[in-house]
């Protein structure tokens, strides 16, 4: 992984979503990791109904939300071009702009960019089922938790 060699004290985030059906239940997985202060915690949940997209997202924000200071650098890594082009081409920004006119999830998105804005966040798409450790490991938890028996309710997603 480069980018461990490069991130200083940036905490190393991966994510995964996953549907089993689309829709249908999901879930989600984070694995985060701190070099600085020799930490790992991983997170995962699971949904009832509900869509592979809004699981990519999901654990994007929930990654970000479990940061408790301010400011923090993070190198996020997804397999999801969904999440990742959303902002390093900038989509999310227009889509802002127009107030999501016609974008499916919005409750998601506008979720992530109030949790986006309180970080120095570098997004970094991965290939997923590729090997990479990590992001094989969030692709367990994801799928793990969108077969357990204590799903949630994605209300955004039973709304529309």
């Amino acid at each position: 992984m480069p980018e461990n060699n490069k991130s200083g004290n940036a905490i190393i985030v991966y994510t995964d979503g996953s549907s089993l059906g689309n829709p249908g239940p999901g879930g989600y997985g984070v694995v985060m990791i701190s070099h600085a202060h020799k930490l790992r915690k991983e997170i995962s949940e699971g949904f009832r109904e509900t869509t592979n997209n809004r699981m990519e997202l999901m654990a994007a924000c929930v990654a970000l939300e479990t940061l408790k200071l301010n400011n923090t650098p993070v190198l996020l890594h997804s397999d999801s071009k969904y999440v990742v082009d959303a902002v390093e081409k900038g989509w999310l920004w227009n889509w802002e702009k127009k107030g999501f006119s016609g974008k499916k999830n919005e409750d998601l998105w506008r979720r992530f960019i109030k949790v986006y804005r309180r970080h120095k966040v570098k997004l970094i798409w991965v290939k997923g089922h590729a090997g990479n450790p990590e992001n094989e490991r969030c692709d367990q938890l994801a799928v793990a938790a969108a077969n357990s028996s204590n799903l949630k309710i994605d209300e955004g997603f039973e709304k529309e």
